[in-house]
């Protein structure tokens, strides 16, 4: 199973991107504890260490593509991999997230990425541009 998701932001592409593989940053944005790195083939952690991954390739500003899995995974199930994009357009940024290498059991985290990613985000980033 696989799925994409969108959401357009009111920030540059390279302002999510950097805050997406900031441990700091990550764990403000969603209000959960994450330990992330901007580097390929690091391991991290987020929501509490609920998501657990690897950053598979990585490119500045433009895509991230990271092995993903949470702790309802069953033991012998696959990482899942998601991919995300950010795109630029005259409103700020598009990201587009695919999530491929689901279970029919995990229909449930189209609508997580929207809860516990998206909306949080969009509040971050909007108290971010109202403290200039």
């Amino acid at each position: 199973m696989q799925f994409s998701v969108s959401k357009i932001f009111t920030v540059s592409p390279k302002k999510i991107y950097l805050a997406w593989l900031d441990s700091e940053k990550h764990s403000a944005m969603t209000g959960a504890d994450a330990h992330i790195s901007n580097k390929a083939n690091a391991h991290f952690s987020a929501w509490d260490g609920y998501i657990t991954g690897t950053n598979i390739q990585l490119i500045s500003g433009e895509k991230i593509i990271q092995y993903w899995r949470t702790e309802d995974f069953e033991d012998d199930q696959d990482d899942s991999i998601i991919e995300i994009y950010f795109d630029e357009i005259p409103e700020g940024t598009l990201l587009t997230l695919n999530h491929f290498n689901l279970l029919e059991k995990d229909t449930s985290y189209e609508q997580g990425w929207i809860d516990n990613y998206f909306t949080p985000m969009e509040e971050y980033f909007d108290k971010g541009k109202k403290k200039k």
